[in-house]
């Protein structure tokens, strides 16, 4: 018989699934990524997505069953000014209306203000390589603040910005689509103004506010270069977090943390190039996983590493606000159940040594558009038909309301 070891995580611990607002919304017409699908630059449409804008009461009634008392999403820039300057009291009231229901339910809010998703005409004008993009956001959450700031518990200004500026303004697979490193040290510079900006913004306007950012925090490893393996994890981790983060250091009331993956690195001198579908970068390569859909390399104790690293650089409180699995599988996901159960157990030694995570959010609640890589990727406890947009929970999702209703995870040993 075997032995299962359960572990109870700390009191008013949140429990919660994250969602981004163009990957599940459907008919963001108005953003730059928008038209970046209609050149050809992704393998599929977004299309409808999975038509969160107008069900997410029925969304809502599946957090409800996950028991989850805490929800992550993004506003759309491009649907509340759709046009510069002009705001969409339509769709303010529709954003007021997803809060308002959330919290009917006793569930706290966690809302996204940038998902890497700008309005055309934002792009077209501006983009972040441009000093008046300070002003501009800036106006932007000034307005969201002001107009649903009382919904909402926890400020996301941007999500995980190294990843567009490296891919829009380096690699050119995301838009803008420039290949220019000026431009990315420009980018770089005002979205560190615009968020410090924000910040205190949104502490004018709210001053118990908790206002934050998130970092892909994945773990790099380098295989192959002997003396040059901590210098190459270094590097790594300097791009990923410390080039930015260095940059807004004392304008941070808690780290938001997603992880999902190892990053193991090996050099080859015939490569020296940026192809990130190909994840090559100046001949630098990540080991994949053939049995991954995205070939991600899964690895649990990594998150316990980056919890005790992000602790001791920062001692703030640490949201984890992203972490999943992608598959093709249908409603029998073992395999998300395990990462699931797994993470939970490096993230809870975590704490037992004294990091103060407060919260985990599950990526994601529903199956969804996966930006270059389309609709293929599944990532959801709900499995959608993007046909007819029918709605069913696979095996992980009831798992996963077990953990959420016990405030613990069973792990056998």
């Amino acid at each position: 018989m075997k032995k299962v070891q359960k572990m109870i995580f700390p009191k008013d611990f949140l429990w919660g699934t994250a969602t981004s607002s163009y990957q599940v919304e459907g008919n963001n017409s108005n953003t730059d990524w928008w038209e970046w699908e209609k050149a050809g630059k992704t393998k599929e449409k977004s299309g409808v997505a999975c038509d969160y804008y107008k069900r997410f009461k029925t969304d809502h009634n599946f957090l409800t069953e996950l028991n989850c008392n805490v929800y992550r999403l993004s506003f759309e820039w491009a649907r509340i000014e759709p046009k510069e300057g002009e705001f969409s009291f339509k769709s303010i009231q529709n954003y007021r209306e997803i809060l308002q229901d959330l919290k009917d339910r006793n569930i706290k809010t966690v809302v996204t203000f940038w998902h890497w998703t700008s309005p055309i005409w934002f792009q077209k004008n501006y983009g972040f390589h441009k000093k008046l993009s300070v002003e501009i956001f800036s106006r932007y959450v000034k307005k969201i603040t002001e107009e649903m700031g009382d919904l909402i518990d926890i400020f996301v200004i941007f999500n995980e910005p190294m990843v567009p500026l490296g891919q829009g303004f380096l690699s050119g697979d995301f838009p803008p689509g420039f290949k220019n490193p000026f431009k990315f040290i420009k980018a770089l510079n005002h979205i560190v103004a615009s968020y410090k900006e924000t910040y205190k913004i949104i502490h004018k306007i709210k001053p118990d506010a908790q206002v934050g950012i998130t970092y892909l925090y994945n773990w790099y490893e380098a295989q192959g270069l002997g003396f040059l393996l901590k210098a190459i994890n270094r590097m790594a981790k300097w791009y990923r977090i410390d080039l930015l983060g260095n940059k807004i250091k004392g304008y941070q009331d808690y780290i938001g943390i997603d992880y999902y993956r190892l990053g193991k690195i090996k050099f080859n001198w015939r490569n020296i190039k940026i192809d990130s579908k190909n994840q090559i970068y100046f001949g630098f390569t990540i080991e994949e996983d053939k049995n991954n859909l995205m070939k991600w390399i899964a690895y649990p104790k990594g998150i316990y590493k980056v919890l005790k690293e992000a602790k001791k650089k920062h001692n703030l409180p640490i949201y984890i606000t992203e972490n999943g699995v992608p598959t093709d599988t249908g409603l029998d996901d073992e395999a998300r159940i395990i990462f699931i159960q797994e993470h939970l157990k490096f993230a809870h030694q975590a704490i037992a040594e004294g990091v103060d995570v407060r919260g985990y959010f599950h990526w994601s609640l529903l199956d969804n558009f996966e930006w270059l890589y389309g609709y293929q990727p599944r990532f959801g406890l709900i499995e959608i038909d993007y046909k007819t947009l029918v709605r069913k929970p696979r095996k992980s999702f009831y798992q996963y309301a077990k953990i959420c209703q016990e405030n613990a995870v069973e792990i056998e040993l």
